[in-house]
């Protein structure tokens, strides 16, 4: 069965062959009419099916690869398989996913990374366990805890990273839905991604109120207060004040619930620097379509992508997250934009 797709100046060629009773490869053969011969200048082998069942292998011959000039061919993983994709203009409700993992290369920690995590390193705040710090019935019996680490949290001494930009770019190139983001360091807006863009599903510092009653309190006074060593101050129910952050125990922010088509709707779900332990936030990733591609760009394998055999469409890069993203935009062909982003944009830390 054969079918014939035209973008620009190349053609590409679907063809699938059956093979014995129970195998079917499906090709796809790349065709570039700028080239006076007209030849195949790439085969992609794209899917092994056996018996109905799609599987994955770690064996080059049943991953995607790519043809070179030289006639050898070389494997084709999970940024050059998603960056042909987006490339074709294949998917254009991006929609992505990130955790606290996307800030370390500004200088902030995670909290989960044995030694150099911020649940790693809170002894001198003497609470029963890491947890407790973001706990709002511990904060309730005592905020100090929070509140002198709030002082090392707040926005204003770190700057966006390149994975940033990435992200602000797929909103420049009109391909992001929506970013899910559990970080309140708020350099998601910083580097220029719209709010409308963005839902801060752990809340932020942009606010604050009071943790009883919920009055709103001028977010600035409570900033300074927390800076000055005191505890801001409901004058409605005298309350403790906090910034609108979400703790253990408290219901996610409206936003989070506002954008329930994003998940059905995207046709690309990109992970980021997440551990996926924190749910409902977790559970985001299993709520796009089946069919749809998902990316994790991540140290470790989490979630889904720790079971094997992977789901069909799923992919992995694992390693330094940067380094990752980086090379995705190199394939896009998105890394000198980005860096002239990033020369344009002051930080004042």
């Amino acid at each position: 069965m054969n079918s014939i797709l035209k973008h620009g100046n190349i053609i590409f060629l679907h063809t699938s062959t059956i093979k014995g009773k129970n195998e079917c490869k499906l090709k796809i053969a790349v065709i570039n009419l700028t080239t006076t011969t007209k030849k195949l200048s790439t085969v992609i082998h794209i899917l092994f099916f056996r018996k109905g069942k799609s599987y994955q292998s770690s064996s080059p011959s049943a991953k995607a690869v790519l043809s070179s000039p030289s006639g050898s061919s070389v494997p084709r993983g999970a940024l050059d398989t998603i960056g042909l994709l987006m490339k074709l203009g294949r998917v254009r409700n991006i929609v992505v996913v990130a955790g606290a993992g996307i800030s370390t290369a500004s200088g902030i920690p995670d909290f989960r990374t044995p030694g150099t995590g911020l649940y790693a390193n809170l002894a001198k705040y003497d609470i029963p366990y890491p947890e407790a710090i973001f706990n709002i019935d511990y904060f309730s019996d005592n905020p100090h805890p929070f509140f002198s680490l709030a002082k090392e949290l707040f926005p204003g001494h770190h700057c966006p990273n390149y994975v940033h930009y990435f992200i602000r770019m797929l909103h420049q190139k009109g391909l992001l839905l929506r970013m899910y983001t559990q970080n309140i360091d708020g350099l998601e807006k910083l580097c220029g991604i719209p709010d409308d863009k963005l839902v801060e599903a752990h809340g932020s510092f942009a606010t604050a109120a009071c943790h009883l009653c919920y009055t709103p309190y001028p977010a600035e006074e409570a900033k300074q207060a927390i800076m000055n060593g005191n505890v801001p101050i409901c004058t409605f129910c005298a309350g403790a004040v906090k910034p609108n952050v979400v703790f253990f125990g408290e219901d996610l922010p409206e936003k989070y619930f506002q954008h329930a088509e994003d998940f059905p709707k995207a046709d690309l779900l990109m992970i980021m620097g997440t551990s996926l332990k924190i749910e409902p936030f977790a559970s985001l990733v299993n709520t796009v379509k089946s069919t749809v591609p998902r990316l994790l760009l991540n140290r470790d394998p989490v979630g889904p992508f720790e079971r094997r055999p992977l789901r069909r469409a799923d992919y992995m890069e694992l390693g330094d997250l940067s380094d990752s993203v980086r090379k995705l935009a190199e394939i896009l062909g998105w890394h000198t934009e980005i860096q002239d982003l990033m020369n344009n944009y002051i930080c004042w830390v």
